[in-house]
């Protein structure tokens, strides 16, 4: 299996520079339950796109601080290369910009968080099972940070999970598009040292419940496995 990673974190901050890049942290994530799959990085938030589709098995949009209302080029241009993917077949998974990006492209709408911040560890009641999800908790717990959601799915897409903080915390289309709010790729170490970096823009209360939840586990290697059963089931069918 090869994977394309479409990387659109802006941040080149230095507590970035002191972190793994995402590119890399979605390939550890694949490689916690396929390690024999291979990934290629694109740093598209740099105007780096593949130049074809063509000798890849699937996609995955990571995070980021942007937003995907906003207007820079490499935006737009990266919802026309999810349009055409999804016109093509290839399946796509999308972490939360990626998950926004995803429902914007195919007519979805994105907008503020009514609470404002969520941020550290959540918890997202299943709504729906697609078999490569069959074995995901009922609640499943990831790490979460965002100010902005996906406020109504496009046509044909289905809520996944949700929590009481964000309706649609992932959805599907189909054997074609995989996509959660939260970030399975966030270790509790990052996750931590986030909070810290973030704390002045959190506020107070907001830190102080965001480090509280941090006491809980992950479910990373689950969720991991759900997504490499996504494209393995994408390719099979």
């Amino acid at each position: 299996m090869r994977l394309a990673i479409f990387m659109t974190n802006t941040d080149e901050s230095a507590f970035a520079q002191r972190h793994p890049k995402d590119g890399q942290k979605f390939t550890d994530l694949v490689h916690r339950v396929r390690p024999e799959w291979q990934t290629v990085v694109f740093r598209v938030k740099d105007g780096e796109f593949p130049q074809t589709l063509d000798g890849l098995d699937g996609v995955m949009i990571t995070g980021s601080p942007a937003s995907v209302r906003g207007d820079a080029a490499w935006i737009g241009k990266l919802l026309d290369l999810v349009r055409t993917a999804y016109a093509s077949g290839l399946p796509i998974f999308g972490a939360c910009f990626g998950h926004q990006a995803v429902a914007l492209a195919l007519g979805g709408v994105v907008g503020d968080n009514p609470g404002g911040w969520v941020h550290g560890l959540t918890h997202s009641r299943m709504q729906s099972r697609p078999d490569w999800a069959s074995d995901l908790p009922d609640v499943v717990r990831l790490y979460g940070s965002h100010t902005e959601q996906v406020t109504s799915l496009p046509a044909g897409a289905v809520t996944i999970s949700q929590s009481e903080d964000c309706p649609v915390a992932g959805f599907f289309i189909g054997d074609a598009i995989y996509t959660t709010q939260h970030h399975p790729e966030m270790t509790r170490e990052f996750i931590t040292a986030l909070t810290e970096e973030l704390a002045d823009e959190l506020g107070s209360a907001s830190y102080a419940a965001a480090m509280a939840s941090l006491e809980g586990t992950a479910d990373t290697d689950a969720f991991a496995e759900s997504i490499a059963r996504f494209f393995e089931h994408s390719q099979a069918t």
